[in-house]
């Protein structure tokens, strides 16, 4: 349930901010324009950003308990794995947000062929880490 929730609000922010302000919600690229403080009068970047980290806040606001995560790698392996999602994005011109979401709903034949590239990639990566590294 909590999968479908979570989907349909990616999906209402998506279009909510195609919407109101022409823009896709390519995560990626909001996050690094904040980064570099492209803000002028685009501040609505840091109130998206800040919309996304909100959630265990509301979590906790409702009274619902937060699911529960297992990290099953360590810090340095994480933060590599941060650097390789990032050069990816970088590489792809975008994200999942970007292109899985946005892209693909617009019909975008670049976009449907990266996510592909995501999801084939991942899908690889976890099988490598489960049954080839034993």
């Amino acid at each position: 349930m909590q999968a479908i929730v979570g989907g349909g609000l990616i999906g209402l922010s998506a279009a909510l901010l195609l919407l109101f302000s022409g823009r896709v919600a390519g995560v990626s690229g909001i996050l690094g324009n904040v980064v570099v403080g492209a803000f002028g009068a685009r501040v609505w970047r840091v109130y998206f950003l800040i919309g996304l980290l909100a959630a265990p806040l509301v979590y906790w606001l409702l009274g619902i308990p937060a699911p529960h995560v297992d990290m099953t790698v360590n810090s340095p392996m994480l933060l590599l794995a941060g650097v390789l999602v990032g050069f990816g994005t970088r590489l792809a011109s975008g994200c999942t947000s970007g292109h899985g979401v946005c892209g693909i709903s617009n019909l975008s034949w670049r976009s449907l062929v990266a996510t592909l590239t995501f999801m084939g990639a991942g899908a690889l990566t976890v099988y490598i880490m489960r049954h080839g590294m034993a």
